[in-house]
Formats: structure tokens, C-alpha cells, sequence
């Protein structure tokens, strides 16, 4: 079964106001500048630093509550809420999804809380439910016939998010579900490539099996790490950027620390008495390679969220991206944002998110469904989406 995300909702954080996106293997937002795309992208960002660093540090790393929550309308809204459905746990399906719900509110006297929930299937019809409110977590095993059964209850450290303190429950209290969710939403990347990062020399990697960092600093060793751990997609990567780069000869590796320090990317182009170090390269050219390591990588997180992805690329390059992003999103979920109707030229209906913002400053996402899309370019003639959502047909006006 294909384990994925099937629908995110989110309410009162940032632009989102409301908002319910369904969410398939490739899904690219497209927008104005505002629209709430980069707001959609920082949820996910969001849940993974819960995880990572527990409730109260991720809010302060946003400047707190009031930074984060929906700053449109009179008054400020009274909480946040999170949801997800998706078929991560063994047992689960799209029509007996995973759900997780976090909600984080205001008290009175400024103080916070949260509420979440957990809800997974098991075996035989039967089910677990998790909700934890203020110091206490309650765990209900659910029957066949949707009744509750067992009950458990227990502290909790105040304002402690369960997704970084649950997995450590037994598996017959749900611990392994809890800990599979937890680990999902943690791998969760939201990739940006830094090109003055990734034009530095990085470390060697120590055991071949570099991670490639969200922002690609480290994009010489997981290059090197990757031709040793798998030939082949090494192989089709020089390919595609040498599709792009037409000078291209190959790339390779020099050691200026010596081979066990530091390691920076060559470039062997055809006509140069030298190779060319990514330091000296384009800025477009570190976008592709970042993004091609992206597209390659053998060990991708379930989801993977790129901003602009578009952003320094030559439109030749776009057609052969798509091609990549949808053979990749076998490995991983992409939720991509753009500004290019080249881009969105290149797309299939079902894979085009259109993002539009009200006078409230709320964001709609998404503008119009994806029947309404395909709707609209069968009634064109089969013009293509980026000249439909320029045109505005398709909402979301540039």
C-alpha cells in the first residue's frame, strides 16, 4: 500500500485562516506573492521542530503564539489547529486514515494550552484513541462496532507535545503508531538551496552516507556520498545536468584539504584547459545540481516541501524537472511552490494547487478543485495551465 499524506488542515496559522488541501504524490502551489504558499510549506516545518524540540521552542522560534497565529480580522483568534490525515501505520487506509490533531490556544491571563489527538486502526476492526489535554493523556482502545473499551490514564508534562513524548509509550498503548507518525512528520524537509552554502567546501563524509542538509551546505559530500552508495542514480544525475549544461563533460571531486578533510565539486567542461569549481560556478547551475541531489536522494523523508523551485533556472530545464519530480514522488510526497508558468506549462491538472488571498488577508487554498481545473482546460482546447492561470482563468493571478 502506498504510504503518504492524504489531506492537511490548518486553522489560524498565519494566512491560513482555513484551510483543507488534499494532497497527492506531486503537488505544486501556485500563487501570487502572499498567497499563503510559503505558509503552507512552514506547517510542515512547524510540526517537524514540535518534534525535534517540543511545543513551547518551536512557537518562540516563530516570536510566540501571536507571531504565528492569524493576524487578519478584528480579534485575535482564540487557537491554532493542526490536522492530518494520512496511511502511515500498518493498519491504516484511505478509508481508516492515521488522523493527529494539535490545537494550541490562549487562556485567560495570556497563558497557553494544547490539545492533541491521535487516532490510528489495528487489527480486527479494532482501533486506538489518544488525546491529551493539560497533565493528563487518556489512551481508548476502540471496538468493531466504533465503541470504547480500555481505558488509560496518565501525566504529562504541561504544554509537553505528545509527538515528542509518546513514542516512548508501549505498543499496547500505541506507542509504535504514535512513534511511526512522529518520525514521519520529523523527516519532513522543507529544502531551500543556500548557494553560497553549497559553493563551499564540506566536510568528507565520515561512514559514505551523507544526509543532504535542507539547505545543501553540504551538497559536495552528499554528491560524493552518493556515487559510492549507488552508481547508477550517480549516473543519471551527470546525465540530466549535462542535458541542461550542454558543456558539460561530467562532474568530479578534488580534495584542497587532502581526501580525508574536505571535499568540493569539479566541473569538467568541454573547451577549458581546467575544471571549474562550484565556487566559480552560476548561480543557476548550484540550483540545478542542489536540486537534482534532491531528486536522487536514495533515502528521502516522507514528505518533501521545495520553495521556488523554479528560482535561477533556465525554463529549458523545467521540462526535465517535472519529468524527475514525478518520478521521484514514487520515494517521497513533493509540495512544490512556483511563480513560473513555465512551470505550471509542464503540469497535469491534478498536480496544480491554486492559491489566491481574500481582502481579510486570508489565504484560499485551494482556489478551485482539481475537476474544476481539468474542466477548464478540456473547455480551452488543451491550452496549456500556465497560459490558463496567467490569463487569470484559473484564478490565483500573478
Amino acid at each position: 500500500m502506498n504510504r503518504r499524506l492524504l489531506e492537511l488542515h490548518v486553522e489560524n496559522f498565519r494566512s491560513l485562516r482555513k484551510v483543507s488541501l488534499p494532497l497527492r504524490e506531486l503537488n505544486v502551489l501556485v500563487g501570487p506573492n502572499g498567497a499563503g504558499k510559503t505558509n503552507v510549506l512552514e506547517v510542515f516545518r512547524f510540526l517537524a521542530d514540535v518534534i525535534r524540540t517540543d511545543l513551547e521552542p518551536a512557537l518562540s522560534l516563530r516570536g510566540g503564539f501571536d507571531e504565528v497565529v492569524f493576524w487578519g480580522g478584528e480579534r485575535t483568534p482564540a487557537s491554532i489547529r493542526i490536522k492530518l490525515k494520512a496511511t502511515w501505520t500498518t493498519h491504516s487506509s484511505a478509508t481508516a486514515p492515521d488522523e493527529y490533531e494539535l490545537r494550541i490556544g490562549r487562556r485567560s491571563g495570556r497563558s497557553l494550552a494544547r490539545r492533541e489527538s491521535f487516532q490510528f486502526k489495528r487489527t480486527q476492526g479494532r482501533g486506538r484513541r489518544i488525546t491529551i489535554s493539560g497533565s493528563e493523556v487518556n489512551v481508548v482502545g476502540i471496538e468493531k462496532n466504533q465503541s470504547e473499551a480500555s481505558e488509560d490514564v496518565f501525566g504529562i508534562r504541561k504544554l509537553s507535545s505528545g509527538l515528542s513524548t509518546l513514542p516512548r509509550l508501549s505498543d499496547d498503548k500505541g506507542g509504535s503508531e504514535v512513534s511511526t507518525v512522529a518520525e514521519r512528520l520529523a523527516s519532513f524537509r522543507v529544502f531551500d538551496v543556500s548557494v553560497d552554502s553549497a559553493r563551499a567546501p564540506a566536510r568528507f563524509p565520515k561512514d559514505g552516507r551523507e544526509p543532504l542538509d535542507d539547505d545543501a551546505a553540504n551538497l559536495a559530500a552528499f554528491l560524493l556520498s552518493l556515487r559510492s552508495r549507488d552508481e547508477g542514480a550517480w549516473d543519471r544525475l551527470v546525465e540530466d545536468a549535462a542535458e541542461v549544461l550542454p558543456q558539460l563533460d561530467t562532474i568530479d571531486f578534488e580534495y584542497p584539504s587532502g581526501p580525508a578533510r574536505e571535499v568540493v565539486v569539479v566541473l569538467r567542461e568541454r573547451g577549458l584547459r581546467r575544471p571549474t569549481q562550484l565556487a566559480d560556478a552560476s548561480y543557476g547551475t548550484i540550483r540545478l545540481l542542489g536540486l537534482l541531489a534532491l531528486l536522487y536522494d536514495p533515502a528521502p523523508p516522507a514528505l518533501t516541501c521545495v520553495e521556488e523551485i523554479d528560482h535561477g533556472l533556465h525554463p529549458q530545464a523545467l521540462e526535465l524537472l517535472v519529468q524527475r519530480l514525478r518520478e521521484a514522488s514514487a520515494r517521497t510526497q513533493f509540495l512544490i511552490a512556483t511563480h513560473s508558468p513555465a512551470m505550471a506549462d509542464r503540469l497535469e491538472p491534478h498536480e496544480l494547487v491554486v492559491c489566491e488571498r481574500r481582502d481579510d488577508g486570508s489565504s484560499v487554498i485551494p482556489a478551485i478543485s482539481s475537476q474544476k481545473v481539468t474542466d477548464i482546460v478540456e473547455a480551452s482546447e488543451g491550452l496549456p495551465l500556465g497560459e490558463l492561470w496567467f490569463s487569470g482563468a484559473l484564478g490565483g493571478d500573478l
